[in-house]
């Protein structure tokens, strides 16, 4: 029998992954999904899905890192707090570990995880990168960290 990828078992999933990223999310109560509607929160989970596995099968990084930081952007500019887009990356990473290790055997299961885990992190990374970036520009109340250095002398 011939060992399936890992981008090849999540195809296979993409119904159930997304099914129980959408659920999750929902389960956060991020407002601006919400507003957004099912249809828009189901496309977006589709899209990043789409953009995890082809960067598993590709091996390439710069695809998904323009990718996000466009998402980043648009995000934003639609008045997404952080933590609502995070939320949602971390409801699709969740639902598709789930599968990835339910379906890998355990001889290719570490392989499996470290390339999840490093597309999924620098996914979040430029994420986050874009949205400080542009919060720099102007106050942002989830990402205003000046309490953590109230009453700290130099």
């Amino acid at each position: 029998m011939a060992r399936m990828k890992p981008e090849e078992i999540l195809v296979q999933a993409r119904d159930a992954v997304l099914e129980e990223a959408f659920a999750a999310l929902q389960n956060t109560s991020p407002t601006h999904y919400e507003r957004e509607g099912e249809a828009f929160t189901r496309a977006r989970l589709g899209e990043l899905f789409d953009l995890v596995v082809a960067t598993l099968a590709s091996r390439e990084l710069a695809p998904l890192s323009s990718r996000v930081e466009a998402i980043a952007t648009e995000r934003f500019g639609g008045g997404f707090d952080i933590s609502e887009v995070q939320a949602a990356f971390n409801a699709l990473e969740l639902a598709m570990w789930r599968r990835l290790v339910a379906a890998t055997p355990p001889e290719d299961l570490a392989e499996s995880i470290g390339l999840m885990s490093t597309v999924m992190g620098f996914a979040k990374d430029a994420l986050a990168r874009r949205y400080i970036s542009l919060a720099s520009d102007r106050h942002v109340h989830s990402l205003d960290l000046s309490a953590l250095f109230t009453g700290v002398s130099s």
